[in-house]
C-alpha cells in the first residue's frame, strides 16, 4: 500500500475514532457509570502513562528549555485542562450532535485568534466564514430542547464554544514549541503538566468511581476513549500531516461531524432534526470560507 494512502486512511481513522469519542463519553455519563471530571481524569492520565511509555520505548533526549516551561504551562492549561474539562461537562448536558458541530467551529475560532495575536490579516471570506460559523452556532444554542440524554442543551452548548476558544487559544500558542521540539515531546509535557493541574479538580469524581461495578463493556469503552478516541487520534493526526501536509489533513475535520452524527443515531437515539442541518451547513460554509485563504496558499 502506497505511503499517501496509507496517510489518507490514518486521517479518516483518526476522524472516526474522535466521532466515537462523543457517544461513547455521552454512554459512560448518562448511564450513570462515572462523572464527567472523573471520566475526564482518566483520559488524562492514561494518555500520559501510554505517551511515556512510548518515550521509554524510544527515548529521544531532547532538551527544553527554561524559558519555554511557562508556555508549555499556558498550553497545559488551555489545551488540556480548561479545554477538556469544558469539552466533557458540556458534552455531558447536550446532544452528541450539537458536540461535534460545534466543535467544527474551532478552525474559524483560530483564525480569528491567530489575527488578534500574530497580527494576521483577516480577509473578506474569513469575516464571512466567522459570521456564517455564529450563525450556525446560534442555530444550535437556541434551539433549547432538551430530551434523552441532554439535560441542558443550552449550558451545554455554550460550554463547548467556551472548549473551542480555548483550544482555539492552544493551538495558535503552542505553534512555536512545535517547531523548536519534537511534537512527541511537546504533547507528552502538556499531558503531563495538565493531569497535575487538573489532580484537584478532577480526583472527587475520580476518587469516587466504583471500578468493581463496571462491566466488561464499561471497561472496554474506557480503553476506546482512552486509547482510540485520544492516543490513536494524535497519531494517525501526525502521520497524515507528516505525509499529505496540513492542508489536506485539516480537510478531514468536515467529515468528523458525519461520523459522529451517524454513531449517535445508531448508538444514542439521536435525531437528526431540520435544525441541526441548517446549522452543519452555516457552519461547514463558515469552516470553508475561514480557510479558504489558506488553502490557497500552500
Amino acid at each position: 500500500m502506497k505511503t499517501n494512502t496509507k496517510a489518507h486512511l490514518a486521517l479518516i481513522g483518526s476522524n472516526i475514532f474522535f466521532a466515537i469519542n462523543f457517544t461513547a463519553i455521552k454512554y459512560m455519563i448518562s448511564g450513570g457509570f462515572v462523572k464527567p471530571f472523573g471520566l475526564n481524569f482518566i483520559r488524562m492520565l492514561f494518555t500520559s502513562i501510554i505517551l511515556w511509555l512510548f518515550y521509554l520505548l524510544n527515548p529521544q533526549k531532547e532538551k527544553i528549555l527554561k524559558a519555554d516551561y511557562g508556555r508549555l504551562i499556558s498550553c497545559a492549561l488551555l489545551g488540556i485542562v480548561i479545554n477538556q474539562l469544558l469539552f466533557i461537562k458540556g458534552l455531558s448536558t447536550t446532544y452528541s450532535i450539537h458536540g461535534a458541530l460545534l466543535m467544527l467551529t474551532t478552525p474559524i475560532f483560530i483564525t480569528i485568534i491567530a489575527a488578534s495575536l500574530l497580527k494576521e490579516k483577516i480577509s473578506n471570506n474569513k469575516k464571512a466564514g466567522l459570521i456564517m460559523g455564529i450563525i450556525g452556532a446560534a442555530v444550535l444554542v437556541l434551539s433549547r430542547k432538551n430530551t434523552g440524554t441532554a439535560s441542558d442543551v443550552f449550558l451545554g452548548d455554550m460550554l463547548i464554544i467556551l472548549n473551542a476558544i480555548s483550544f482555539s487559544c492552544f493551538f495558535v500558542l503552542v505553534k512555536p514549541l512545535m517547531h523548536k521540539y519534537n511534537t512527541i515531546t511537546v504533547i507528552r509535557m502538556i499531558f503531563t503538566i495538565g493531569t497535575f493541574i487538573a489532580f484537584p479538580i478532577c480526583w472527587p469524581e475520580f476518587s469516587a468511581i466504583e471500578w468493581s461495578s463496571f462491566s466488561h463493556t464499561q471497561f472496554e469503552v474506557v480503553i476506546l476513549i482512552v486509547f482510540g478516541g485520544t492516543v490513536l487520534t494524535y497519531l494517525f493526526n501526525v502521520y497524515g500531516i507528516k505525509h499529505l501536509g496540513p492542508t489536506i489533513s485539516g480537510s478531514y475535520i468536515y467529515t468528523q461531524p458525519v461520523f459522529a452524527t451517524i454513531i449517535a443515531i445508531v448508538y444514542l437515539g439521536e435525531s437528526l432534526e431540520l435544525y441541526k442541518v441548517v446549522s452543519a451547513f452555516f457552519i461547514f460554509l463558515g469552516v470553508y470560507l475561514a480557510r479558504r485563504n489558506r488553502v490557497n496558499t500552500n
